[in-house]
């Protein structure tokens, strides 16, 4: 490994939820891509009103989400929390998280320290 790695999150880092047939979503993981060691992150893109399909939680791995534009809201636990550009929220390995994006659409960086890859997915988890 070199001393540093750049690649470009649309052009060298693919669309997960194209890859498993997800609409309304872009998610891009740059843990692999940069050959990071320590910590992952992610970028994601909700489109408008749109609520991902499923909610998460890890056994390890704490994570924290920066607003970058948008808004909307996340299912922490048992909480719905409002969430606005430039909004940082932490969140625990073993609560359960899932975003849903507001009228104008929700994009946000995912950063993880290690372990990474310890994620475990919730169907039909959030519902009204």
């Amino acid at each position: 490994m070199t001393d540093y790695t750049v690649k470009n999150l649309r052009d060298d880092v693919p669309n997960a939820s194209a890859q498993f047939g997800i609409e309304g979503m872009e998610a891009r993981f740059g843990r692999k891509a940069l050959e990071l060691g320590s910590f992952g992150f992610s970028y994601q893109k909700l489109t408008p009103d749109f609520r991902q399909p499923f909610g998460h939680h890890h056994r390890e791995q704490e994570e924290a989400y920066i607003v970058l534009a948008g808004g909307g809201r996340v299912k922490v636990g048992d909480d719905v929390v409002d969430l606005k550009r430039w909004d940082v929220i932490r969140v625990a390995p073993e609560v359960t998280r899932q975003f849903e994006a507001g009228q104008e659409g929700l994009e946000y960086i995912a950063i993880g320290g290690a372990p990474t890859g310890d994620a475990e997915t919730v169907e039909g988890w959030w519902s009204d």
